[in-house]
């Protein structure tokens, strides 16, 4: 008896969406996988049309994004494995970098509910309620929550940690967490991965703490800079922090190795008369004609004597100069000319 081969038979809407998921793929830059397992429809409705002008979600079954991710670039397959529970496929011309910024800004709040397991440590401060006393005192205290009356309301007498991480939230807890308007989840589309310019990248590597990046560039810029001065070597940015490290090094030389040059004979004059007071102070009264007399007076009358000028040597001055606070925008102009 001959086999029998049956042909799979696909209904021509399937087909249809199919090949609308693979026309957009050819169409747009990124694609990627979100997760929308547990959005209400209102609010995933107003996600995504609040992102329209950026990002296309597409809603189908799981099945017809397999089949048309394996229709496509092989390349593309590896989002395969981000497919599970209620998925939605996105497009995009945006980067996805700039995807992943948009859909956190875009969750909201949520209350948990009981049976859930808590995303993140839930704590309840201390501190005054808008509660009238009555039964919500022992409904808090059942839940876990240290409530009591003071002043005629209802307060919470300490801080405390009431679910944590992982662990799964009583109904009793949840009701008090939603009646004090504690909302532990974040409701929103969870972006699992993309794909864009040949790379697979995963929702974890999306995520920049732009603070820090920005602090680490400062203090890069701010070292750079410094290198910069201490190697002499000229930038537009440090030229100038340079030229003054370089008059400040020439004058302690000049007066350190007594050279006679018109900036510094001020200088010079002023330390030698120091240094002539100082070997007076030393001899007798009777070595000292009356003019060497009265400048020792004057000197010893002075409510706050002045001490001898002492010149800084050159490397305390240079490094005065190079410790100089520069601002965000030179560190970052320094940078910039040292590395191209």
């Amino acid at each position: 008896m001959d086999e029998v081969h049956h042909s799979e038979h696909i209904p021509e809407w399937k087909k249809d969406e199919i090949e609308e998921i693979k026309a957009k793929i050819n169409e747009y830059h990124v694609v990627g996988l979100v997760g929308i397992h547990g959005l209400p429809s209102k609010q995933f409705q107003q996600m995504r049309s609040s992102l329209r002008d950026s990002v296309h979600i597409k809603v189908c079954k799981n099945s017809l994004m397999l089949r048309a991710l394996d229709e496509s670039s092989d390349e593309l397959k590896p989002l395969q494995d981000y497919i599970d529970q209620e998925t939605g496929i996105i497009f995009s011309n945006t980067n996805s970098f700039k995807i992943f910024k948009l859909l956190n800004s875009s969750k909201t709040p949520a209350p948990i509910k009981g049976g859930m397991i808590s995303p993140v440590d839930i704590t309840v401060e201390k501190g005054p309620t808008s509660f009238p006393p009555g039964p919500i005192v022992g409904d808090l205290q059942t839940a876990g929550i240290p409530a009591s009356i003071d002043g005629g309301k209802v307060v919470i007498r300490e801080t405390k940690v009431v679910a944590k991480e992982g662990e799964v939230v009583s109904q009793k807890l949840a009701a008090m967490l939603a009646r004090l308007e504690i909302y532990p989840l974040e409701l929103g589309l969870d972006l699992r991965a993309t794909f864009e310019d040949g790379t697979l990248l995963k929702g974890s590597e999306l995520e920049i703490d732009e603070a820090l990046y920005t602090q680490n560039f400062m203090s890069a810029a701010k070292q750079a800079f410094n290198l910069s001065v201490n190697a002499a070597y000229p930038t537009s940015t440090t030229i100038q922090a340079l030229v003054a490290k370089a008059v400040s090094e020439s004058r302690n030389l000049a007066v350190n190795g007594v050279i006679f040059t018109p900036g510094v004979m001020d200088t010079l004059l002023s330390k030698s008369q120091g240094e002539m007071l100082a070997l007076a102070s030393l001899l007798s009264e009777e070595a000292l004609d009356d003019d060497m007399k009265g400048l020792l007076g004057a000197q010893a009358a002075a409510s706050q004597p002045s001490a001898e000028k002492k010149v800084a040597p050159a490397d305390e001055e240079a490094e005065e100069e190079t410790a100089e606070e520069v601002t965000e925008e030179d560190a970052a102009g320094g940078l910039g000319a040292l590395f191209g």
